[in-house]
């Protein structure tokens, strides 16, 4: 792995120290001095930590949504379940590979500046799958896919599972309050008379939840993964965020599926703002919310030694952004696709503008490709546009998957 330096940017460390300076990568980490290759920013690029997407399913990602019928919305999760293996949009699905929809899953979260994502299945579905992605998937997390007697029955059982995460210092995760039958309403209830609401546990959705959930979420020291585009799309409502934030619960943002959240973690982040501003007539705070995608995702998923901030020793995950706004924060939560100038993991470049090549040894290496972001040409690892064309041979017809920020050259 080559060393290099990115001089002169506006270095964003956490959501709390902001200063012009140097970011170093030396061995896959964080470097406190200046080494390798050097790239002066000239003051015009901000360099933050790469996001974090709390909660996606990778094998579902693909367009267009699918819910309710007009002016209708679900109680709970199962009735969109059979909506969507019913539609047109499932069966337009079945034409790609599970392979191809992960590998487009992957990009989908590369172009919004994420790097390490959770996909809501258990190990023995994707194990074989994850490994092999451009993209950090974390495979160390204990799962229930719900608590009531109509779950999926994924893992080994919700008490197994949970013991398996707090024996290992893993993330225990399930969907919890996911509607409002009077299964979804008592998750907490469940949890607490099985013993195993604690600090391990991360929450994803949560729009059930009352008020005395939330103190009890809080009080174990437990995560969330708020989804608010997919929660409104099917329930015409979202969890009590507000509350959740006044409580102290540490509060991340999943992206969901594209079948029902937002296509990728920007576009959820600005659907996210907008939605808040409209349920308490305030503004959610641009650093509150990066804080949500950064070091509050890392600590849910217990690898707050080693992602969610530009800490010297830490994982070298970084985010370059154009610098169009003063308020770094600020930039961020304005962010898009276009705005992205390099993406790394562990230090490896894997997207990014071309004036970056020389961090990939001056050319394009094999195992990458070139395409064409925002009137920019910009390397990738592996072959999006390929895999965009031979998706569309597959179908039938020129799809466009919104995801993507780039029309492939045939």
């Amino acid at each position: 792995m080559a060393e290099y330096t990115l001089l002169n940017g506006i270095v964003v460390n956490s959501s709390r120290k902001v200063s012009t300076g140097f970011i170093s990568v030396e061995r896959e980490k964080v470097s406190g001095n200046k080494k390798g290759t050097i790239v002066d920013l000239d003051g015009a690029s901000v360099v933050y930590p790469a996001l974090i997407n709390t909660h996606d399913h990778m094998r579902g990602n693909y367009l267009p949504r699918v819910g309710p019928k007009p002016g209708n919305f679900y109680l709970n999760w199962l009735p969109w379940d059979n909506d969507l293996k019913a539609s047109d949009t499932y069966r337009e699905r079945s034409n790609l590979s599970i392979e191809d929809i992960y590998t487009f899953s992957s990009y989908k979260n590369l172009f919004s500046g994420v790097t390490t994502v959770n996909d809501h299945f258990p190990q023995a579905l994707n194990k074989d799958i994850l490994p092999k992605l451009p993209i950090r998937a974390i495979t160390n997390y204990g799962l229930a896919h719900e608590v009531s007697s109509y779950d999926l029955k994924w893992g080994d059982g919700v008490e197994v599972e949970h013991k398996r995460a707090v024996k290992n210092k893993w993330p225990f995760i399930t969907h919890l309050a996911e509607g409002f039958d009077e299964e979804s309403m008592n998750g907490v209830e469940k949890l607490e008379k099985m013993g195993i609401l604690d600090k391990h546990g991360l929450f994803i959705h949560c729009i059930g939840f009352s008020d005395e959930d939330i103190q009890k979420t809080a009080k174990a020291g437990a995560s969330i993964s708020w989804c608010a585009a997919s929660n409104m799309f099917m329930f015409n409502t979202t969890c009590k965020i507000r509350k959740f934030l006044e409580a102290g619960v540490n509060v991340t943002i999943g992206t969901d599926s594209a079948h029902t959240g937002s296509f990728n973690l920007f576009e959820e982040i600005h659907y996210d703002r907008a939605l808040y501003r409209q349920l308490y007539e305030e503004d959610l705070p641009a650093k509150t919310i990066f804080k949500m995608v950064t070091e509050n995702a890392a600590r849910a998923f217990w690898l707050q030694k080693d992602l969610g901030t530009l800490e010297e020793g830490k994982s070298a995950d970084i985010l370059l952004l154009k610098s169009k706004n003063e308020d770094p924060f600020e930039n961020f939560a304005g962010a898009n696709m276009e705005d992205i100038e390099l993406l790394t993991i562990a230090g490896k470049p894997v997207f990014g503008e071309m004036r970056f090549i020389d961090l990939l040894g001056g050319s394009v290496p094999e195992g990458y490709s070139q395409i064409n972001v925002g009137g920019r040409s910009m390397f990738i690892i592996g072959d999006p546009a390929k895999l965009y064309i031979e998706a569309r041979r597959k179908i039938g017809f020129k799809k466009v998957l919104d995801f993507l920020p780039f029309e492939p050259e045939e």
